[in-house]
């Protein structure tokens, strides 16, 4: 447990909560594990607050106590699962991520069009998906692998600690380290049945963001529709028609905040406006970081020369 409150620690240690916490570790480090021995560990409420990036998004922030718990079982269930998943998902897990999934993706267009061929892409983003895992069925996936009463029910404390909406029994909150984990779980599912059932090769799963790469049109509609059926009969989740498309990957796909052409990255209009609108000095740095993976090299150039002025 206190190896889990150092890396918890790390990055939020001027944090009001995390001091308060820290005054008296020792004692509180061993009341949270007694509770946890005497099968008395009960979750606390969330904090809930907005943030706004793209969108925006509701999150939901667990007392220090219950995150070290996060942490211990998110840790524990990587462990676990992690080597089950398949290698083109790429959320939440060491050495993937977002720049890996486009990379991989890059790299399935170029297999698929052989020889400069046109290949296609079927584009799939689940309705709300962490709004709507169902809880019954995550413990159930989870109990595949996990058989101790006890570490089932902090689990179970912690699924149950959250709901969305109406629905006492789906949702997991965007905020706990646990819901990466269990996000990855509810849709690898869907990755060994699109792998091994329907026998896609070029597939890459980024959270509820999927794309698949054909290299003809034959038959996509069909693998679609299957897909969505999957998706709402075994995981009671939705792919609604809207949010799924079929292009030519001439005409460029959106994917994870930017457009994928064959032969280059390109940032997405709304992105590149907000730049635009928001660039300073203070966050030109951070800016730089997301252009070296895409061809902007206007904004580029604007941004370097505006750090260039300030040098001087």
């Amino acid at each position: 447990m206190f190896y889990a409150w150092k890396v918890f620690r790390r990055g939020k240690a001027i944090k009001n909560d995390v001091m308060n916490f820290e005054m008296h570790l020792e004692d509180n480090i061993f009341s949270l594990y007694k509770e946890m021995k005497n099968n008395t560990y009960r979750h606390s409420s969330y904090t809930h607050f907005k943030i706004f990036d793209n969108k925006k998004r509701d999150i939901y922030k667990a007392e220090v106590k219950d995150r070290i718990i996060h942490q211990i079982v998110y840790d524990y269930l990587f462990s676990l699962f992690n080597p089950l998943f398949i290698a083109d998902s790429y959320a939440s897990r060491k050495y993937k991520g977002q720049y890996k999934a486009i990379d991989a993706f890059r790299y399935f267009i170029k297999l698929a069009s052989n020889h400069h061929h046109e290949c296609y892409v079927l584009k799939c983003d689940v309705r709300k998906y962490f709004d709507n895992v169902d809880h019954k069925v995550l413990l159930n996936i989870i109990k595949e692998k996990v058989s101790c009463e006890k570490t089932l029910k902090i689990i179970q404390e912690i699924i149950s600690s959250f709901h969305s909406g109406d629905n006492m029994h789906t949702g997991i909150p965007l905020g706990n380290i646990t819901s990466q984990i269990f996000a990855n779980l509810y849709l690898n599912a869907l990755d060994q049945y699109v792998k091994k059932e329907l026998r896609c090769r070029f597939y890459v799963r980024y959270n509820d963001d999927i794309v698949i790469v054909f290299q003809n049109n034959k038959n996509i509609e069909n693998l679609r529709n299957k897909i969505i059926s999957f998706v709402k009969e075994k995981l009671y989740l939705e792919i609604p028609l809207t949010k799924t498309s079929i292009r030519k990957i001439s005409w460029g796909i959106d994917f994870l905040g930017f457009t994928i052409l064959p032969e280059a990255i390109l940032l997405r209009d709304k992105t590149k406006h907000k730049i635009y609108s928001n660039i300073n000095i203070k966050n030109a740095h951070s800016y730089l970081s997301i252009l070296k993976h895409c061809n902007s090299h206007n904004l580029m150039a604007k941004i370097l020369s505006m750090e260039k002025l300030y040098e001087i």
